[in-house]
């Protein structure tokens, strides 16, 4: 029995955003008419017997701070409102390989965040229990895919913000190298360190998502027997959840069993702190730096780690800049001996809308723990969500050296093949 045509798939798409968009928050514009419109276009090319490419009639949600000609970019603000005229070539690449842009996903004001708790276009919603956070910032595009909207869904990470939604909804998202994907068109939050990103509900759709992306071609390598680093004292230290913390040590049986060396590798002085906002806040600072000149309006909170970051002096960003370099050297260290470093991609699953602290920290400070520091080192890293009970289930996050999405994407998948990750749904599609 033949398959759901392309406007088929689009059209059902569509419809389970905007039947759960009073729930769930997920987009702040569905593009019925454009998407519908692209995919009656990809029916006639395969009518014709052409093939447009690998994600042909796939239907994507597109985070909004991405360009993408004749759509309306609002980085989730009160006062940013520009109708792009060029598309940002990630965004091209994806539809030059047959993807669907079905809507631009909800996000934390102008990226600067981790809950996604917009005040300007309300909270996003997690799926699994939608009086809490899908994480940021790109908590729209985790919900498209956890909710079963969309099996791809792109984000940026800077601090954590593709890694931290796909473990708070639990799906597999993509932090790359930096440099991996091009970031024209895309909103900057920290140049030097952006990043964009794919989620997905598997390996196969996040892979051909990120190959689309990048164009990388690096081949997978074959199975091997990895050596896997568990951070410390980064993990011991952490802010950890039971069940979280439970989970974790389940999988290094796991991986032990797959025939992996799992030990504890030393990463001195590499812990979150003060010394993330003082390395990044000269570029934060300058790429508002016309807008809060002219007094234009943003949301506590944004306000609020803005004027942190002017605070800091240029003493401060040179101590900033000494940091990255050195947890930079301690990275490529660890990297001499493991062959992966493997964490919890964040140390809790739950964070309540509405309320700051998880514990006694500021909920930032949990929620980023894992992942923040990995973007000063350039590195890519993968976040898997677990196959167990948790609702939502937990993650883990494997990082690898500089350039080895392939070997990341690799190890996910034998994993997802043994049954220790994988994505299911949060919850039931309409009827």
């Amino acid at each position: 029995m033949p398959g759901p045509t392309v406007i088929e798939r689009v059209r059902q798409s569509l419809d389970l955003a905007r039947d759960s968009q009073d729930t769930l928050n997920a987009f702040t514009q569905i593009d019925d008419e454009k998407a519908l419109a692209r995919a009656a276009e990809l029916e006639e090319l395969l009518a014709s017997g052409a093939s447009p490419g690998p994600l042909t009639g796939v239907p994507v949600g597109l985070k909004d701070l991405i360009d993408h000609s004749g759509r309306l970019t609002t980085c989730g603000s009160a006062f940013y409102r520009r109708e792009a005229t060029i598309t940002a070539p990630v965004v091209e690449r994806l539809e030059d390989a047959g993807a669907v842009i079905v809507g631009r996903t909800g996000l934390h004001e102008f990226a600067f965040g981790f809950s996604s708790e917009n005040p300007h276009f309300g909270a996003v919603r997690n799926p699994w229990d939608p009086a809490t956070s899908p994480g940021g910032s790109s908590g729209g595009s985790a919900v498209a895919v956890a909710a079963g909207m969309t099996p791809v869904a792109i984000g940026t990470d800077t601090g954590g913000s593709v890694r931290v939604p796909a473990a708070l909804c639990g799906c597999f998202g993509l932090k790359v190298t930096h440099g991996r994907i091009p970031l024209g068109g895309v909103f900057p939050l920290v140049p030097s360190i952006d990043t964009v990103g794919p989620m997905a509900d598997s390996i196969a759709n996040l892979e051909i998502a990120y190959r689309v992306m990048s164009g990388d071609e690096t081949p997978e390598p074959a199975p091997a027997r990895l050596r896997i680093g568990i951070p410390q004292p980064w993990y011991d230290d952490a802010p950890m959840d039971q069940t979280v913390d439970a989970a974790f040590n389940l999988t290094r049986e796991h991986l032990a069993d797959l025939g992996h060396e799992v030990i504890p590798t030393q990463l001195p002085d590499v812990m979150p702190g003060r010394e993330i906002i003082l390395a990044i806040a000269e570029e934060v600072t300058e790429v508002h730096r016309e807008f809060r000149a002219q007094g234009l309006p943003y949301g506590d909170d944004v306000a609020a780690r803005l004027q942190d970051c002017e605070r800091v002096t240029t003493e401060e960003s040179v101590t900033g800049r000494v940091w990255q370099q050195m947890i930079r050297s301690r990275f490529a260290d660890a990297f001499a001996t493991v062959d992966l470093l493997l964490s919890p991609t964040v140390p809790v699953l739950r964070k309540v809308i509405g309320v700051d602290k998880i514990g006694d920290l500021h909920y930032r400070a949990v929620l980023s723990w894992f992942t923040a520091l990995v973007n000063h080192t350039l590195h890519p890293a993968l976040a898997l969500p677990l196959l167990g009970s948790e609702v939502p289930p937990a993650s883990i996050q494997a990082i690898g050296a500089l350039g080895s999405e392939a070997k990341l994407i690799g190890f996910g998948r034998q994993l997802e093949s043994a049954g220790v990750v994988g994505f299911r749904p949060a919850i039931a599609k309409p009827v």
